[in-house]
């Protein structure tokens, strides 16, 4: 087994849920803006809101919209379906949604005991395309901030994830050679594709067993597995 000096997490969906904890957020949200009213159905309104996030978040990771216009667009689309067409509205829910859900602290099964224990053996970095703002919340409040060496998003670092940019960017940070170093991340066309393209070996975490689109280095189902690879 190869020995690497460094150890590169994406956050969102590898260690923190992110499905579980936007649901709680916009359930909070929902109750607070009374959007009952609107829509009964609170289920059907979070799935208006998943499948435009879902988008934007692709389009701003492919340098389409800012992050300004995916905050408030997401919200504006969803209250668009509930018959609501209210911009200040969606403002106003996109700016409480960001205070509000990194403070939520639903966790991928194992990932903070995985964490902590590799942690005593690697450095580590978080490498994410979520906002700098939010990132260092969720790292703080989720108890995982301690194993961490420092937090590098996209911003900070000029270019998202799939650019091998980011990843370059990370290795500086870190000190270590692409060579050295290993990307864990769950998602094949930002974390995997990304780090194949900065020569950076890789750990796909699939929980799903989603079809292969590229060849990670290894994969891996559950997250107790990376302490049999690494």
């Amino acid at each position: 087994m190869k020995r690497y000096d460094c150890l590169l997490f994406d956050l969102d969906r590898t260690l923190w849920d992110v499905e579980k904890n936007q649901k709680e957020a916009l359930r909070v949200l929902y109750s607070r803006y009374r959007l009952d009213r609107y829509c009964p159905d609170f289920e059907l309104c979070f799935e208006y809101y998943e499948k435009s996030n879902s988008r934007l978040w692709e389009e701003y990771r492919d340098g389409k919209v800012t992050r300004e216009v995916l905050r408030n667009t997401r919200f504006e689309e969803m209250l668009d379906q509930i018959g609501v067409h209210d911009l200040t509205l969606a403002r106003q829910m996109g700016d409480d949604y960001v205070r509000l859900a990194p403070t939520f602290t639903n966790m991928i099964p194992h990932a903070t005991e995985i964490a902590r224990e590799l942690s005593q053996r690697y450095p580590m970095y978080i490498v994410t395309n979520g906002f700098v703002e939010t990132q260092h919340i969720k790292l703080r409040n989720c108890g995982l901030a301690p194993y961490f060496r420092e937090i590098v998003c996209s911003e900070e670092a000029g270019a998202n994830k799939p650019s091998p940019v980011i990843f370059e960017y990370a290795l500086r940070k870190a000190g270590v050679p692409h060579t050295r170093a290993i990307m864990i991340g769950d998602d094949p066309e930002t974390d995997i594709l990304g780090a194949v393209r900065a020569e950076i070996d890789t750990v796909w975490f699939n929980p799903h067993h989603t079809p292969r689109t590229i060849d990670p280095t290894y994969e891996i189902s559950t997250l107790p597995e990376l302490l049999e690879l690494l």
